[in-house]
């Protein structure tokens, strides 16, 4: 499956991926159901010959097929798969009927019901036999989640959300559902009290355009009798089992999953109850029922919820510690054992077995020395003789975390309440996250050795933010404002998302903080909202503290649904309202306020163009000055923005619902020059059939109006990488204007203390372009220490990664600029620019200053993704393949810029001969001379 999946994604012909699906006929339904039939729609949409390809190929493998296996398929898949191996050849490759199913399938679907069955609204079904059109299991897909689980009065509590996809749920009205627990085979299922109650979040979250779950929400109670008494009765049998093979009775667990039964407008599915909401349903608390013996409510390891009725057959009593040794004392109630072993994780090890009154006592002992060489944590276990393993369970004991050295030994509970012990860095440990109005105040314990410490927060694309840890003796605190997190100068809200915490040890480890588990029942993770975001703190994974963001919106733009209506009913008709004398500004989707869009904007501002302006915002990344209106992107006005402003200026590709009006003016700005081969012109771009990327670029590009650009050389380059066909104007790039402004000095000094810069030094910028191969590479290649001790103190180093790539690893003898949000400022305070294949070595060209190129994957960049220069001919500065020699160069820049100072003069007049200060105004007095 896996290996067809990876065929399918790189876009490898049909002959070539058919044989490895015949290989395995047990995936058929799974692979024409997924990547295969993929593939299928998208070879259906490219034209006769495609078609022609699939069904020659498609039609030996189909008849082949077993008709169990096509009879539950999907019926979309059903009902293509039928006409491929039936219809004629003819009529398929060059009628329209599969181009109709697959462009009906791709739209939210009506569901039709004839008695007691529900069919799909799909083509041809005046013409086919209707069982091909009947919704079967693959189709009544049941989506489900777990809002809450908590113990009220001794009954467990089930709140949550569940429905069948593509059938809406309007009302209480034919929509039963019924969660039941089944355990062992012959033991009668436990059918909890539930009903259903209106929960329009399920709506929301929804992956289904077109449908309606507001009633799709549910609540279940479970009284711990019934679980009692099967599992008493269970036990009472597997005793006499055992007894008659002459052994002892041992008291084990009962395990029972948790399924939800639909009855929904006449149709029947059943499915597993999973997915846990992030937060306290991760960690549900267990019930005690009597002493020994608990009920509890788990996860597996694919987010299924189970019930199990678990005795403690071994309780953690006692721990010892006098730093060489551990001592674990376990009592083994009710139980009289002489012989057996104790187990951590995979390793067995000897125990002292002592009967008593209670039952035994099992004392384990554990060198410190052996556990510090461990890397993860691991259960306990004992092996009474005779007697299957019995995991140790924490119960009344308290959980210890004791020092030795720089590490930590800790024996606690998992969110199971079994033993586990470890032992690590020693990690801070929160014991209480409060709200005091916008701030989160985090305190906690962290026995380390003195010193300065920092909490960073950690969002899964790289973005970082740190926070000083205000310590006192073993004690901490660390204050976070999320709604205005400090970044080079400015404020910014946390990115929606998960932002995870870390302390970095003076070591160069990373060291995760963790929640106490004492703390994890007080803990408030009700969202706060500040500004545009709404912010929680939360225990995730039972104890991995994180703060999760997350945009507001209106109800009815969030999920899938709120955005099909935007984009399929709200946009459509706005498109029809007169147009208005507006600029709407996008950078990056709304990420950046930067580029050459920022340029003509504050050109505009100081001309004073009292005209409405529009800028583009995602996930609140800034604030534009001046009297702009800001829109938050994919937002109601952002949709409306876009179908009736006059005027569009970007610098890359606009959302792919975006057409553009007749008397629209769309410009594009591009970010830059290119170097590396862009649009057409990259090697999976010719492929034939095209990529979807292909397709996407192509429906774009007709909608652009004017396209800037930086040279006569960079014209036809660009008109070929997009098979653009418009208005070029040969302005240069507004961008470049602020290195050689009239207010490039002051503007500079500005810069320089935003970043907290000496001035005086000399600044080299590193800024290499991303790897398609290799993105998640978060290594900086230039030797950064090699560099620090060889330029000495006089000189500042700065690394900007590619957005593209991986946030680099840079320590801290040099400065990231990578989350910077213009590069025209950075260059303009650079005195040296070490790039490779980026397009800012013709920006910086227009500075005159030095350029060395770092190309130290010269060959396989130029193989894999190729330039439009011979560097090793044209290239302003020297081409070098070593971290070495780069040093060398910077050591020495002065001679090496004499030395190409010919090259580079050819260089910047070829490439750069419009960067003089006024592209901008050639630019804006181009688009409103007025």
């Amino acid at each position: 499956m896996k290996a067809v999946q990876d065929l399918c994604d790189r876009g490898e012909p049909l002959d070539t991926i058919m044989p490895l699906v015949q290989a395995d006929p047990a995936l058929a339904a799974e692979i024409l159901d997924g990547p295969l039939g993929l593939r299928m729609d998208q070879a259906i949409k490219r034209g006769a010959a495609r078609r022609r390809e699939l069904i020659t190929l498609m039609r030996p493998y189909l008849a082949a097929l077993d008709p169990a296996v096509k009879r539950e398929l999907t019926v979309a898949r059903r009902l293509l798969v039928h006409l491929i191996e039936h219809r004629d050849l003819g009529e398929l490759v060059d009628g329209d009927v599969l181009t109709k199913v697959v462009a009906a399938a791709a739209e939210p679907s009506k569901r039709l019901r004839k008695g007691l069955r529900w069919y799909a609204d799909l083509p041809l079904r005046d013409e086919l036999a209707p069982d091909l059109y009947r919704l079967r299991r693959a189709d009544l897909v049941p989506v489900t989640q777990i809002d809450d689980l908590v113990w009220k009065d001794g009954r467990l509590l089930v709140r949550g959300h569940a429905y069948l996809a593509g059938l809406s749920v309007r009302s209480r009205r034919f929509n039963r559902a019924t969660v039941v627990l089944r355990g062992p085979r012959w033991l009668p299922p436990v059918r909890m009290r539930t009903r259903r109650v209106y929960a329009p979040e399920a709506t929301h979250a929804a992956r289904e355009p077109g449908c309606n779950y507001d009633w799709s929400g549910f609540t279940a109670e479970l009284s711990a009798w019934p679980l009692l008494w099967r599992g008493g009765l269970r036990g009472l049998v597997s005793a006499v089992r055992r007894r008659m093979r002459h052994r002892p009775a041992v008291r084990d667990a009962t395990t029972w999953r948790a399924e939800i039964v639909f009855w929904s407008r006449g149709a029947r599915a059943t499915g597993l109850l999973r997915g846990a909401a992030v937060g306290r349903t991760e960690r549900p608390a267990g019930l005690r029922v009597k002493q020994g013996l608990w009920v509890r409510p788990v996860w597996t390891s694919d987010r299924a919820l189970q019930v199990v009725l678990q005795p403690n057959r071994a309780e953690l009593t006692g721990v010892e510690f006098d730093g060489e040794r551990l001592q674990l004392k376990i009592l083994l109630p009710g139980r009289s054992v002489t012989k057996g072993h104790a187990r951590l994780g995979g390793h067995r090890m000897a125990a002292e077995f002592t009967p008593g009154a209670e039952g035994t006592t099992v004392t384990v002992g554990l060198a410190v020395p052996s556990l510090l060489q461990e890397k993860d944590g691991r259960r306990l276990w004992i092996e009474p003789k005779g007697d299957p393993a019995a995991s140790v369970m924490l119960g009344d004991a308290a959980e210890m975390r004791a020092t030795s050295g720089d590490r930590e030994i800790a024996v606690l509970a998992d969110r199971r309440d079994r033993v586990v012990v470890s032992a690590h860095r020693i990690r801070p440990v929160l014991t209480s996250a409060v709200w005091e109005g916008p701030e989160l105040v985090l305190r906690g314990s962290y026995p380390d050795a003195a010193g300065p410490r920092t909490l960073t927060l950690r969002h899964r694309s790289g973005l970082t933010y740190t926070a000083p840890l205000e310590r006192s003796g073993e004690d901490f605190t660390v204050r976070l404002k999320p709604g205005t997190m400090p970044r080079f100068g400015e404020s910014v809200p946390l990115a929606a998302g998960t932002w995870n915490m870390t302390v970095r040890h003076p070591a160069g480890e990373i060291v995760p903080v963790r929640m106490d588990h004492a703390a994890l029942a007080g803990l408030d993770e009700d969202p706060r909202t500040v500004g545009g975001h709404a912010y929680r703190m939360v225990s995730t994974r039972f104890d991995v503290p994180v703060v999760l963001s997350e945009e507001v919106r209106p109800a009815d733009e969030k999920g899938v649904a709120g955005t099909h209506v935007l984009r399929r009913v709200f946009y459509p008709a706005q498109r029809t309202e007169p147009l208005t004398d507006a600029t709407v500004y996008a950078v990056n989707d709304g990420r950046l306020y930067a580029d050459s869009v920022r340029a003509i904007y504050e050109e505009r501002l100081r001309r004073g163009d009292d005209r409405e302006h529009i800028w583009v915002v995602k996930d609140g990344a800034f604030v534009p000055p001046g009297p702009a209106t800001v829109v938050r992107a994919g937002s109601r006005e952002h949709h409306a923005a876009l179908a009736r402003s006059r005027h569009i200026v970007t610098n890359a590709f606009l959302p792919a619902w975006f057409r553009s009006r007749e008397d629209q003016v769309v410009v594009q700005t591009w970010h830059g020059t290119p170097l590396k081969h862009i649009g057409n012109d990259q090697p999976h771009m010719t492929r034939d059939p095209r990529p979807p990327v292909w397709h996407r670029q192509a429906a774009e590009v007709r909608g652009w109006d004017l396209m800037l650009s930086q040279s006569p050389w960079a014209t036809p380059v660009l008109r070929q990488a997009f098979g653009y066909k418009g208005e070029v104007l040969e302005s240069g790039l507004p961008r470049n204007d602020a290195l050689n402004g009239p207010e490039a000095e002051r503007r500079a000094a500005a810069i320089r203390a935003r970043l907290g810069l000496v001035e005086g030094k000399r600044v080299v910028l590193y800024a290499p372009t991303w790897r398609d191969y290799d993105r998640k590479n978060a290594m900086v290649k230039l030797d950064l220490a090699r560099a620090r001790e060889s330029l000495g103190a006089d000189h500042e180093i700065l690394v900007r990664a590619h957005p593209m790539q991986a946030m680099p690893a840079v320590p801290d003898i040099a400065h990231d600029v990578t989350t910077y949000p213009d590069m025209a400022d950075l260059l303009l305070i650079t005195d040296v620019l070490v790039t490779d294949y980026s397009s800012s070595m013709f920006d910086f060209a227009a500075t005159g200053r030095p350029i060395v190129l770092y190309a130290y994957d010269l060959a396989k960049y130029s193989t894999k993704r190729g330039l439009y220069l011979d560097l090793a001919a044209q290239a302003p500065g020297p081409v070098l393949s070593t971290s070495a020699d780069v040093v060398d160069a910077l050591r020495s820049i002065d001679s090496v810029a004499s030395e190409y100072a010919d090259r580079y003069a050819t260089f910047r007049a070829l490439y750069a001969p419009k960067d003089d200060g006024k592209a901008t105004a050639r630019v804006v007095d181009h688009l409103f001379p007025s």
